[in-house]
């Protein structure tokens, strides 16, 4: 007989893009994507950080202060990277994000053919680029689901 306590679909992809963000290495918010295929197969993954080819130690991880003294303007965010990361058409493919995407990540989302976004944050909801990304998101089409958090119990090396 078959164990009954594996983990869903759900969880385990939430749990690769929960396992991404800890790539991350912004002090106040770590984000990670897992973008799966039709067949449950995943496709791209990514996490927020600075592009390759860039010195992050050279460059600003505040949240706080001048524009260009912040990671804003540098950062490329968990959703965009797994998109570029993957090597396949994402017609019709799930996107697994630990946190809500904002306007410029949807845009990128819709272009790519995404049709269900499933999450488990949505700590922006109230801030103008996350109502901005929900409107284009529900105007296209595309599925929105948010999920229980995560627990991802991995040691550090």
């Amino acid at each position: 007989m078959k164990r009954k306590d594996y983990i869903s679909w759900d969880a385990y992809f939430m749990g690769v893009a929960k396992l991404s963000s800890m790539r991350s290495k912004d002090p106040s918010t770590q984000v990670g994507a897992c973008i799966v295929n039709e067949k449950k197969r995943i496709v791209g993954i990514g996490y927020n950080g600075f592009p390759i080819g860039i010195d992050d130690d050279l460059y600003p991880w505040e949240s706080d202060g001048d524009f260009l003294s912040t990671k804003y303007p540098y950062v490329v965010h968990a959703e965009p990277n797994a998109i570029l990361n993957s090597t396949v058409s994402l017609d019709a493919c799930t996107l697994y994000v630990t946190l809500f995407p904002c306007h410029e990540c949807a845009k990128l989302i819709i272009q790519s053919g995404i049709k269900e976004i499933v999450y488990v944050e949505n700590k922006y909801q109230e801030k103008a680029s996350v109502k901005a990304s929900m409107r284009m998101l529900e105007d296209a089409g595309v599925v929105l689901r948010q999920m229980k958090p995560v627990t991802v119990a991995l040691q550090h090396a």
